[in-house]
């Protein structure tokens, strides 16, 4: 069962063994994604001079639920930017959020800035640092 939906953020500290990452690791297996924030994950590593293949083995072994970024998701996130300006996120951190809300999920994020939105888009988060 999906239980979170995770932040490029999240993952990114998971994988780098960062502060925060070790509150992801046990939910990884109960978590999804979607494309977008892959999409995050993957340019994160390809900035650091990752090669495709190192990139791609690195994510294969984790059992995340990565989910396309649909016409729905992409409707709801579009409806969120008025809330989540004042905070500062992207398109990325709407489509998480979107996923999140689809799912009744939780998202897990190392962006502070998005505690100051969980009530007002509803999504239950936890900051991870």
């Amino acid at each position: 069962m999906i239980e979170f939906a995770l932040d490029a953020s999240a993952v990114i500290a998971f994988l780098l063994g960062e502060r925060g990452g070790d509150i992801v690791e046990p939910v990884l297996a109960q978590s999804s994604m979607t494309t977008v924030n892959l999409s995050e994950v993957v340019g994160h590593f390809a900035r650091k001079a990752k090669s495709h293949t190192e990139v791609q083995d690195m994510l294969r072994r984790l059992p995340i639920a990565f989910v396309p970024f649909d016409e729905a998701l992409a409707f709801d996130a579009g409806m969120l930017i008025k809330a989540t300006k004042p905070a500062g996120l992207s398109f990325g951190d709407r489509a998480c959020l979107a996923l999140a809300r689809s799912r009744g999920a939780k998202v897990l994020t190392a962006d502070r800035a998005w505690a100051r939105i969980a009530s007002i888009v509803d999504v239950e988060i936890e900051v991870i640092r």
